[in-house]
């Protein structure tokens, strides 16, 4: 296997989604490009998420696909064909492991004779993690794991070695200093109140809470982060209450917003792609969590457990998604008191 390893390589690396998972992806590839700099790494993914890939290794390419061009088993063996001519992978490396993906490493497989592997999801302990009655609550082995045992399995063992994608430095933000402030001694923190699914969610009363308290705090200033016309205007109405409050929704693309979460202090997330986005900056998060529990292994990438705010309860973690509803209808796992949120925030960006 050594002496395989000493001749170059192509691994094409699947990923299609979501921002979260593929922002857990940017740590493990830029540590294993630089382990192995003689092999070259052709990352696979939608178009957009190209803007992760801040100062990327120079052997680390990125191919953007829309994937409303390839739908369908026809779309798929064009895609092949595509991915087949500007990559030219002897290996594959499977990191979603659905449909779309199993095809595509079925075909590399049978017609390219590429040597391929799969994440291992451990669909049945985070079953028997969230299930209703008898959980099993053990720390289960983080994405991370799962993504670098891919690459193990590929005879590509590597030791993850992922600070920021700023490496000792800050995000350039001298374009948007039409509306951003100089930061001088002010303390910014990051609040992404946000998420996709409602079991994620800390209800926005609560916050705006934690918004107030976080304002009278002199010298914190706060940006508000997220999606969408109805996230922009919370945002907006928190920012015309509270001093100090900043609305970066609809300012910039990711490449924007990592930029200036790099220059944050800390980042008030939900278990949600900021969490992870933060985490690419090397910047402490404090995250919220609800139906959704850092068990199932999605903490971000050198984020600390004691910064992650939950509630003890029996029936949680009910989901490992966010996505199920309430058993009891009241979201109590999301009861939990903004002025601790506030507290904890305070007591990062002081530490």
């Amino acid at each position: 296997m050594a002496q395989r390893n000493k001749q170059a390589r192509t691994v094409l690396i699947t990923r299609f989604s979501a921002v979260g998972d593929i922002a857990m992806t940017i740590p493990l590839l830029y540590s294993l490009c630089g382990e192995y700099p003689q092999h070259r790494f052709v990352l696979a993914s939608r178009e957009r998420f190209g803007q992760f890939l801040i100062n990327k290794p120079g052997n680390l390419l990125f191919i953007g696909i829309n994937l409303n061009d390839y739908k369908g088993l026809p779309g798929l063996f064009r895609l092949y064909k595509r991915l087949k001519k500007e990559a030219a992978p002897d290996a594959v490396a499977d990191l979603h492991d659905v449909l779309r993906t199993k095809v595509l490493r079925w075909m590399f497989k049978a017609f390219s004779g590429a040597e391929c592997a799969h994440i291992i999801k451990g669909r049945k302990e985070k079953k028997e993690l969230t299930r209703k009655e008898n959980k099993r609550k053990t720390q289960l082995k983080s994405t991370f794991e799962r993504y670098r045992d891919v690459f193990t399995r590929l005879g590509l063992p590597f030791t993850p070695c992922f600070a920021s994608l700023f490496n000792d430095k800050k995000g350039d933000i001298s374009d948007f200093s039409e509306f951003l402030p100089q930061k001088g001694d002010e303390k910014w923190v990051g609040i992404a109140p946000f998420a996709k699914h409602r079991g994620k969610i800390y209800p926005l009363d609560k916050m705006e809470k934690v918004v107030e308290l976080l304002s009278e705090k002199e010298g914190v200033r706060i940006f508000c982060f997220g999606n969408g016309p109805e996230e922009e205007e919370v945002a907006s109405r928190w920012c015309s209450k509270y001093p100090r409050t900043v609305s970066f929704i609809g300012k910039s693309d990711f490449n924007g917003e990592l930029r200036l979460i790099s220059n944050l202090d800390a980042m008030l997330s939900m278990d949600s792609a900021n969490m992870h986005i933060a985490s690419l900056a090397g910047v402490p998060a404090i995250s919220i969590w609800g139906a959704t529990s850092p068990l199932a292994g999605f903490l971000g990438w050198n984020q600390k457990r004691e910064n992650c705010i939950e509630r003890e309860l029996e029936c949680r973690p009910c989901s490992i998604f966010g996505n199920k509803p309430c058993m009891y209808g009241d979201y109590r796992c999301m009861d939990i008191a903004p002025e601790s949120i506030a507290g904890k925030v305070a007591e990062v960006i002081e530490r």
